[in-house]
């Protein structure tokens, strides 16, 4: 017979009620945004006291950048593995631009979520800081660091890999979070195409 210690259990259940407060915070902050949220609302749709709350978050803020930081996690580790990027350079890159677009354009929940944190970073400047800290950054620098394979020959990694995230938000932004996929319509597969046929273009 398997013994369970108490201390495992206690893990066990720590790890589920965070991740209980998380869904609910991420339920409420899509519903009512950062300013209209609260730690009792939290609480209160994730099942737990606010007491219980108040054990894992100190406040508002820290939530709100753990929730951030756990979905950018998910989303890297997604598009990009846990292993170095290796492989053929177009394939590679056509490949991790369809991966970011198809993730962008089909998680409505994280439509809905850029939708909260946009509009909210003029009043809380801290919280979209900490969505170019958690999620822009660590792509920025993946990207870079792949582009800079001599190979490659391109003379500025970083600013290209600025240029191949920000056609890729731009497409996700207008299209999905704006509403504008029937005003200027466009296939996915040609924006990658052209991306892909610029920076290497460029390469040669």
């Amino acid at each position: 017979m398997v013994r369970i210690k108490a201390g495992e259990v206690d893990r066990d259940n720590s790890v589920d009620k965070v991740e209980q407060i998380l869904q609910g915070a991420m339920q409420e902050f899509l519903q009512h945004g950062y300013a209209g949220t609260s730690m009792d609302r939290v609480a209160v749709a994730a099942g737990v006291s606010k007491a219980t709350v108040y054990s894992h978050f100190q406040d508002k803020e820290g939530l709100f950048k753990v929730l951030l930081e756990q979905l950018a996690s998910k989303k890297n580790n997604s598009i990009f593995g846990t292993e170095p990027i290796e492989g053929e350079p177009v394939a590679i890159l056509h490949q991790v631009a369809t991966k970011a677009l198809e993730q962008m354009l089909n998680d409505k929940e994280h439509s809905a979520f850029m939708r909260v944190l946009i509009g909210e970073s003029g009043r809380f400047p801290e919280l979209a800081q900490i969505c170019v800290r958690a999620m822009i950054k660590p792509v920025t620098e993946t990207l870079t660091q792949y582009l800079t394979a001599p190979e490659l020959k391109i003379p500025d990694p970083e600013a290209t890999a600025r240029i191949l995230i920000g056609a890729l938000v731009h497409f996700h932004i207008t299209q999905n979070v704006m509403h504008g996929e029937d005003i200027i319509p466009m296939e996915s597969d040609r924006l990658i195409d052209a991306l892909t046929h610029l920076i290497y273009k460029c390469a040669d």
